[in-house]
């Protein structure tokens, strides 16, 4: 667990620093919530103007307090601001005290372990919650595992869709992975390395062992690796056992020709949407659109499959 450092204290009591020149200007609730990107491996990545927000902040929420000391050290930056921990475990009972400190005119500086806040990292409660009491969100853009990897994988980069870390216990994953079968967007994941095996072999299970991927692994670190394949061959490589931070790629679903798909996957697909909480109509206007046919077609399956002998 995360602990915070000794000039952490239970209440966020903070009287306002000057802000860079360069920052946006303050809300009409007096405080500014400012979002950095931190490298996600070389520290060489940062950005100069978060060297600026760190020693300008009142209050530094970071996701681990030790990491943001060796990323300061790093930086050669001295954070003159309060250092709070903001972490999972945390950030429900944490939010409302930094949500006082922006309303009492402070300059709130939001960092994770790498990456951009809120995506996948701690951040989307306070956001909302500043958002909701008028109070100036602004951010430091920085390093990005889902732009990085996309753009090294080599597949299609004009359409994609980000899902974050898919689900620990094998049923929920295949159902999460059945639920974008269809997706024709590329796809980004985040998986642990231990998973990334069963992670790999649940998708050539569901997506086809013939369907194109990128697993990213140490992006913009030492060890930086990019392995291109199909899903059955990665799949088959991951066994032997992956280190490091992951990121997988993976193509979108290809372009259906009317007809291609028979009665029995469509009603399966508009089964997967019903389960995933979509109405049976707009299920299969989904599948239909998905499958290039009328939606009578689709209808006509469905009713069919719910007649039909058992």
């Amino acid at each position: 667990m995360v602990t915070d450092t000794p000039s952490d204290s239970p209440s966020v009591s903070v009287s306002p620093a000057s802000s860079p020149s360069s920052s946006p200007s303050s809300s009409p609730a007096g405080g500014v919530l400012v979002l950095a990107g931190t490298p996600i491996g070389d520290v060489a990545d940062a950005p100069p103007r978060l060297a600026q927000e760190l020693a300008a902040a009142d209050v530094v929420a970071a996701e681990d307090t030790r990491r943001l000391r060796r990323l300061t050290q790093a930086l050669g930056v001295r954070t003159e601001g309060r250092v709070v921990s903001y972490f999972e475990g945390n950030e429900t009972a944490r939010t409302p005290e930094l949500v006082e400190a922006l309303r009492g005119g402070a300059r709130v500086l939001l960092v994770t372990d790498a990456g951009m806040p809120s995506v996948s990292d701690p951040g989307y409660r306070l956001v909302a919650a500043a958002v909701e009491h008028d109070i100036k969100v602004t951010a430091v853009p920085g390093p990005s595992a889902v732009l990085t990897a996309l753009a090294l994988s080599g597949l299609p980069v004009d359409r994609f869709c980000f899902e974050g870390f898919l689900p620990r216990k094998a049923g929920e994953r295949l159902g999460r992975l059945r639920e974008v079968a269809g997706e024709r967007r590329t796809l980004v994941y985040f998986e642990a390395p231990h998973r990334l095996d069963d992670t790999l072999a649940a998708m050539a299970e569901v997506f086809g062992g013939d369907r194109r991927a990128a697993v990213c692994r140490e992006l913009t670190k030492t060890y930086e690796e990019v392995r291109r394949g199909p899903l059955a061959e990665l799949a088959a490589w991951a066994k032997e056992g992956v280190r490091g931070e992951i990121t997988v790629v993976v193509e979108g679903a290809p372009e259906p020709a009317p007809g291609d798909v028979d009665a029995e996957e469509l009603v399966r697909r508009v089964r997967v949407r019903e389960e995933a909480g979509e109405r049976r109509k707009e299920a299969i206007a989904a599948v239909a659109a998905e499958a290039g046919l009328p939606k009578r077609d689709v209808f006509d399956a469905v009713v069919a499959a719910k007649h039909a002998p058992r």
